[in-house]
């Protein structure tokens, strides 16, 4: 087992770096995290935040997560030919431990923006994953890592999706990233108990962690229910930080324990203190279940065989239904307005399986996708 890394996300915002710069005056950050993705918007990396990822870069102690890729879009996207560009040359310049991606697709006209949301789980979606994650290999030559969802339509896809990842990671040898936020939003939106969901998820291929921490959404749709959403501008709550104590000693190749908190959750110095403390808790935790010496000193999730890739793998029908979904969200007044016309769709009697999903499920992805329309 390698030696368990403390991480944070980090990225070029003023409140994110006021947060981890005590930690990093303590030598405690072992390692970060980066959304390089996330500076498209910007046309200068300014040299200081460049030396600081080329320091890290240095120790093999950077990582780098992606935000915008979109891996399920049915159709391939100059969007995405542009994000392997841009992942291809910042792979050049740092030296990436590893490259993680988020599941599913953004929603948004052009997939370029939004939240990801569910995709049904058919060969075609299988096919279009196993495609999207070989260019990533390609763009980076470093090991490739999905990130567990937050949000699903129904619990019949809580169940599948430790399943899926596996599957498709396979033919690359990818690893996954196991939100246990994330996790925790499934757990108690879904009501299913974490021995029956973690028994779901191939443990062996999970190389890093996410902790990070959420609100509380009431629903229309069913007003005895809270919905956990995954929004990171809080601290990690007490059943997160149980979560990680449970799961840390079932994953064999577990490398970096990383915590997460959007920049607009870190404005007061009462929430920065609050992020101090969350990571000397993180840190105590991994402290406890880590080996004396590092004993992973090679990469466990290269692909085994040459990879190899043609045409872009697409689906029309899929695509045009995403599109549907996305029309849908957006646009409606209701979660009531948003069930009524998926059951006039395309999406309707689909492998999309709309019937069984939720509606205070429904409600949320309006809300998510009304957040993030642009």
């Amino acid at each position: 087992m390698p030696k368990i890394l403390s991480a944070v996300a980090c990225n070029l915002d003023a409140n994110i770096l006021s947060a981890c710069l005590p930690l990093m005056e303590e030598s405690r950050v072992e390692a970060i995290e980066w959304s390089f993705d996330a500076l498209y918007k910007e046309k200068e990396v300014p040299s200081w935040f460049r030396e600081l990822l080329t320091a890290f870069s240095n120790e093999k102690r950077l990582i780098g997560h992606g935000v915008f890729f979109s891996l399920f879009s049915g159709k391939w996207l100059p969007e995405q030919e542009a994000w392997l560009k841009q992942l291809e040359q910042t792979a050049a310049e740092f030296r990436f431990d590893h490259i993680t991606e988020h599941f599913g697709f953004m929603t948004g006209k052009d997939f370029h923006h939004g939240a990801p949301l569910n995709i049904p789980y058919t060969t075609t979606t299988l096919n279009i994953g196993r495609d999207r994650l070989k260019r990533i290999y390609e763009a980076c030559r470093r090991p490739v890592g999905l990130e567990n969802l937050a949000f699903s339509y129904s619990l019949d896809e809580v169940k599948r999706h430790g399943t899926f990842l596996e599957q498709l990671l396979e033919p690359v040898n990818g690893f996954i990233i196991l939100d246990l936020h994330n996790l925790y939003c499934q757990l108690r939106n879904f009501d299913i108990a974490f021995d029956e969901m973690i028994a779901l998820y191939p443990l062996d291929r999970v190389q890093e962690i996410h902790i990070s921490g959420g609100s509380w959404d009431d629903s229309a749709a069913d007003p005895n229910r809270s919905i956990r959403r995954d929004t990171h501008d809080d601290s990690v709550p007490p059943e997160v930080f149980q979560l990680l104590e449970m799961t840390i000693a079932q994953c064999p190749h577990l490398k970096y324990v990383v915590l997460e908190q959007l920049g607009n959750g870190l404005v007061t110095e009462m929430s920065k203190r609050c992020f101090y403390n969350d990571f000397l808790q993180m840190e105590e935790i991994v402290r406890k279940n880590n080996n004396e010496n590092d004993a992973g000193a090679s990469d466990p999730f290269l692909p085994l065989f040459p990879l190899s890739t043609g045409t872009a793998v697409e689906d029309m029908m899929l695509y045009q239904q995403q599109l549907e979904l996305s029309s849908i969200l957006e646009s409606s007044a209701s979660y009531a307005e948003a069930m009524h016309v998926l059951s006039q769709s395309s999406l309707a009697n689909s492998d999309w399986r709309i019937e069984q999903w939720e509606p205070y499920m429904i409600e949320t992805a309006v809300k998510i996708a009304q957040k993030w329309k642009k």
